[in-house]
């Protein structure tokens, strides 16, 4: 067996405290009459045998880039076994990289001297070693730097409207035109234990909502709101985990009912990136509410989440408070895509969505009847809705989604304490991965919010029933731009069949970095 391989395979040489082996067919070491023991030199001048052999080692396998010259310099033990140390390791690294024949058994004789005349050096410096290695370990795993990182999202939009007769009984016709706007997000995220996450969100935007042009909120948009353009603080949010399985949400400002909540069919749901309209972003009973609020979250299983939160629209104001009207809670159990609640596949999620809320009717898609059915004369109206909405993956480019929304309120300071049903539904539809990776065409067809029953008077209820009808398609054109054509129709707008149908169009450019 060759001296090298012999040497690797009993593991003589590694990185630090090597233990002196001899093979049996081995030179024996060099006796003490010839050399002077190094146990009795207290440091290492550059003339002993020691510093010379290692010289040698050095200039030959070039295994230490830096070593004494000078004729007057000395090293102590420690720093001896250092350059030892270090010069055995990168021997032995060659000898592993090469698989050759690189060393003589004279010098792994010497070596082996060297090893066990600087053992307890040699062991020393490994328990340092060690006990470094192990305090950087714990560092690594415990350490958190806190840094601020800018995340923004800029839409460009040209949208246009058209239709007869604005559909709030006015005589006034819908003024067709084509308008531009845009909208910038800028967000500052900052994490302080790894965990959390702070999020406080800059916003400036100019896209009207086209419910003041057209006589109805059916027709806003996804991402409208129109601030001048003025850079405002819109949101303020922090998040935490409480355990493996719990995480909580404050919002001290810009918290929504859907912020706390997950969402089954998330393609159409972002602002930026999702359905075009208002309406086909999300169920309209989780818009009742909005502002300051509270949200708990919790896995009660990898299938299975329960979510809570709160918010109020006033939470600063002294006379009102955080638990004064108007509020809005929401309490939803819901499912992601591993969720097997209704059939035992990984392709289907389904949720179910309680929200009670005081004096925050209107979602903001519906008909005019629906955030006011009582006529502006009650001024305490509490409200139970219940939702549920449903998603199907059949199959990775294929997905069918569905949703259906009931809103009971009552008007509690009215005599006989009238009560208003209102419901809604939609169906979606997605196709994805359509002419490029990451882009896909959506579908939704749907009925907004609408009062189907109100006991103060059959002059209250929506008569007939609006149609939203919707396509669009989000052609991701690189990781940072996006670009969204859609349509939607509205048919019997406010629902009236005497209101003419409303399209409205855009086109959508998003930008992220």
């Amino acid at each position: 067996m060759k001296a090298s391989t012999y040497l690797l395979k009993i593991g003589l040489i590694s990185s630090l405290g090597l233990h002196s082996i001899t093979p049996a067919n081995a030179s024996p070491p060099l006796s003490d009459n010839q050399i002077t023991s190094v146990s009795q030199l207290s440091e290492i001048s550059i003339n002993s045998w020691e510093f010379q052999t290692l010289k040698a080692l050095i200039e030959k396998y070039n295994c230490i880039n830096h070593f004494p010259q000078n004729s007057n310099q000395t090293l102590n033990r420690y720093q001896f076994a250092t350059e030892l140390n270090a010069c055995i390791t990168q021997i032995n690294q060659l000898i592993k990289n090469t698989n050759s024949d690189i060393i003589n058994r004279e010098t792994l004789t010497t070596l082996q001297r060297l090893q066990s005349d600087f053992s307890a050096e040699l062991a020393t410096l490994q328990n340092r070693v060690d006990l470094l290695e192990n305090k950087v370990a714990i560092f690594k795993a415990q350490q958190f730097s806190p840094q601020v990182e800018l995340e923004g999202e800029i839409i460009f939009a040209v949208s246009g409207f058209a239709g007869g007769k604005k559909a709030n009984s006015s005589d006034k016709r819908i003024n067709e035109n084509l308008v531009f706007s845009d909208r910038l997000r800028l967000s500052l995220e900052t994490s302080f234990t790894g965990k959390d996450r702070m999020q406080l969100r800059l916003q400036a935007r100019n896209t009207p909502e086209l419910a003041d042009f057209t006589g109805t909120q059916m027709a806003n948009l996804g991402f409208d709101g129109d601030d001048e353009n003025e850079v405002e603080l819109d949101e303020l949010e922090y998040k935490f985990p409480l355990s493996q399985q719990t995480r909580m949400t404050l919002y001290a400002l810009g918290g929504g009912l859907g912020d706390f909540v997950p969402s089954v069919n998330p393609l159409f749901s972002g602002s930026g990136d999702g359905s075009i309209s208002t309406f086909g972003r999300e169920n309209p009973i989780r818009r009742q509410g909005g502002g300051a609020g509270i949200g708990i979250s919790h896995n009660l299983s990898d299938s299975l989440n329960l979510s809570l939160g709160y918010v109020t629209s006033d939470a600063a104001n002294p006379e009102r408070g955080i638990f004064a009207n108007p509020y809005g809670a929401i309490a939803s159990l819901a499912a992601g895509i591993a969720q097997l609640t209704l059939e035992p596949t990984k392709t289907t999620a389904i949720s179910f969505t309680y929200v009670h809320s005081y004096n925050n009717l209107n979602t903001g898609t519906g008909s005019e009847l629906t955030g006011n059915p009582f006529n502006n004369q009650a001024d305490a109206i509490a409200a139970n809705s219940f939702g549920a909405e449903a998603a199907w993956q059949i199959n990775p480019n294929f997905s069918l989604g569905g949703r259906i929304g009931f809103i009971h309120g009552k008007a509690e300071n009215l005599p006989a304490t009238p009560n208003a049903v209102i419901s809604t539904w939609a169906v979606m539809l997605a196709l994805r991965d359509i002419g490029e990776e990451g882009s896909f065409a959506g579908f939704v067809v749907g009925q907004p919010p609408r009062v189907t029953h109100n006991s103060f008077g059959d002059t209250f209820e929506d008569e007939d029933t609006s149609l939203h009808l919707e396509a669009f398609y989000k052609f991701q054109i690189t990781d940072n731009l996006a670009i969204t054509p859609g349509l939607f129709v509205i048919t019997n707008p406010e629902h009236n069949n005497s209101n003419e149908k409303i399209y409205v169009g855009t086109v959508r450019t998003t930008f992220t970095f």
